[in-house]
């Protein structure tokens, strides 16, 4: 097939591992060229003549951008979640819209339970000791923490990385609590896992981690009203979407100790500004959103999100689409 014959497909940030290639072999490809996001003035120019769009969480793609893009006919984006893209609109469109499940599984949940360690053990102010130099003589009740082995876990959505956290509790001998829009029997019998509403699971629980995704539904869904729920001496982790948690709210949790600490994947805004307050309490442990940052799964997420494009534009069902009602849509 001749070159200008081929699908046009703008790439808005080059990938890693073999997905550009991959792209290549069926298609005529623009990658964006520098490291950093694209500019939306850039990407919506580039789509007008687009039939494929492999993008990144950090770009918008709302139903004004998609009426300008007449040619576009899949989207791809390397990630699981899409809340950055008008599902609703797309799927009107006709649509598919793919994402990443299942490769970022074990990474993510690796970061989860990292981070509710890291902030029940007080990571933070041990590393800021020895780094300012005041790490002095040993103190019986120093920097004591709360212990993780033994304690009771609440995990607020049990999708694939929370059962994937819920795995990793159980090594550490943990009683386990979920809570979710649908029980799930057979998940409580494989994992021994109890299930909960949340604000009794919010109420029981030494320590929680957030998972839900998000959605109108879950935005805010860790108030001030939520957080009060919780014991003065909890943990929370949230490796979700930052907007599940009210910052504000948290910010006054953790000031006044309403709850113990807080380990974040994820912040609102993201990314979080240095002199934020929540930058400066001790008690509050950030991470730069990098749950699935590990080399391998960073180089599979890439490569799925290639292969979902490529069937699409040889007019397949993409493999992972977030929105799968599109193909029960009429010609």
């Amino acid at each position: 097939m001749e070159k200008s014959a081929l699908p046009q497909v703008v790439v808005t940030r080059r990938p890693p591992g073999k997905a550009v290639e991959m792209l290549g072999e069926v298609a005529s490809v623009w990658a964006f060229p520098k490291n950093r996001v694209i500019s939306s003035s850039e990407l919506a120019d580039r789509a007008r003549r687009a039939d494929g769009l492999y993008c990144m969480l950090t770009d918008r793609i709302d139903r004004r951008f998609l009426e300008n893009a007449p040619r576009l006919r899949a989207i791809s984006q390397m990630a699981v979640g899409v809340d950055n893209i008008d599902l609703a609109a797309a799927t009107a469109r006709g649509i598919p819209v793919g994402n990443t499940p299942d490769v970022l599984t074990e990474t993510t949940a690796d970061t989860a339970f990292g981070l509710l360690i890291a902030a029940a053990r007080r990571f933070r102010e041990g590393y800021e000791e020895v780094v300012d130099g005041s790490w002095g003589e040993w103190d019986p009740m120093g920097l004591v923490g709360q212990d993780i082995s033994g304690t009771t876990l609440g995990i607020v959505g049990l999708g694939r990385i929370g059962q994937a956290i819920a795995r990793r509790a159980v090594g550490f001998g943990m009683r386990i609590l979920y809570t979710k829009r649908s029980r799930d029997h057979q998940v409580e019998k494989e994992l021994g896992v109890e299930y909960r509403t949340l604000s009794e699971l919010l109420g029981e629980a030494d320590h929680v981690v957030v998972v839900t995704s998000l959605h109108a539904g879950t935005h805010h869904l860790i108030d001030r009203e939520a957080l009060a729920m919780m014991k003065p001496t909890a943990t929370l982790v949230n490796a979700a979407r930052g907007p599940v948690v009210d910052t504000e709210a948290l910010v006054e949790a953790l000031t006044d100790r309403t709850i113990g600490a807080a380990g974040l994947d994820v912040t609102d805004p993201e990314p979080i500004p240095a002199d934020h307050p929540l930058v400066a309490l001790p008690n509050c442990f950030i991470v730069p959103h990098i749950g699935s940052a590990s080399v391998r799964t960073r180089i599979r997420m890439a490569e799925r999100a290639a292969q979902n494009l490529v069937a699409a534009l040889e007019n397949r069902k993409m493999p992972y689409c977030a929105n799968p009602e599109v193909y029960d849509i009429g010609p």
